[in-house]
């Protein structure tokens, strides 16, 4: 039975931003999940390399197709993308995953086919010519051992995964469900653009999963001090 042998988490590159009580270090990446069979899924691309920056990375990595290679991964090499949702930030290498099954919630594709602005941007990557996709509602599990779970609320039909490793035990990957440590609470304030009562019905949701689950590691997907601390790619959690 097809299950997760190990997983990296790659890092793109961090960035001071300013927020009113100063700054924060904010990162961004994407994650590999590797199984005991060798299919190779892809969580999330990162930033494209032609995005606009306004501030220079305080920290930043290989590209993500470089660290892949060096991990002995061709794009044609991963059988599954996942993506958590549609912003740029997520989606930047998509379009290089043609070949790869690009597993959706239906909410989030259907507000960003409609047209939506904010998902525009990032379009020629998450709708390019050719993509094999597969919409899927509500939480899911691929595979035992990787479960995909609802987190609407920063974006409608996001989604968060659970991968539990043979050694380390279940990882959640977050995405932007909670993008910093410091907002895993249900007191938390959403940003404008959110739903209010969404992000915090799923960070109740990933709360109660974390605590049911014995979750060894949550990976808070924006948290450039917690990036700091994580074992990044070409180390692999297993």
């Amino acid at each position: 039975m097809t299950r997760p042998a190990r997983m990296y988490l790659i890092h793109q590159y961090s960035r001071d931003i300013a927020v009113p009580s100063g700054s924060i270090l904010m990162s961004t990446g994407c994650y590999l999940v590797q199984t005991d069979d060798g299919r190779n899924i892809l969580i999330d691309s990162g930033m494209p390399p032609d995005a606009d920056g306004s501030d220079p990375p305080t920290e930043e990595s290989a590209g993500i197709l470089a660290q892949l290679r060096e991990l002995g991964v061709r794009p044609e090499d991963v059988a599954v993308v996942i993506c958590t949702h549609f912003d740029i930030d997520h989606v930047g290498h998509h379009e290089h995953f043609i070949n790869a099954e690009h597993i959706v919630q239906r909410e989030q594709y259907e507000v960003a086919v409609s047209g939506a602005e904010r998902f525009a941007s990032g379009r020629s990557h998450w709708d390019a010519p050719g993509t094999q996709r597969r919409l899927v509602d509500g939480d899911v599990e691929l595979m035992p051992g990787l479960r995909l779970v609802e987190t609407s609320g920063h974006a409608p039909g996001h989604q968060s995964v659970l991968v539990t490793l043979p050694g380390t035990g279940p990882v959640l990957i977050a995405g932007d469900a909670v993008s910093l440590e410091r907002q895993f609470s249900v007191d938390r304030q959403p940003r404008s653009y959110e739903d209010a009562d969404r992000l915090r019905a799923s960070t109740r949701k990933l709360l109660d999963l974390v605590s049911r689950e014995k979750v060894a590691l949550t990976v808070f997907h924006h948290d450039g001090e917690q990036w700091r601390k994580l074992r990044r790619a070409p180390e692999a959690y297993e």
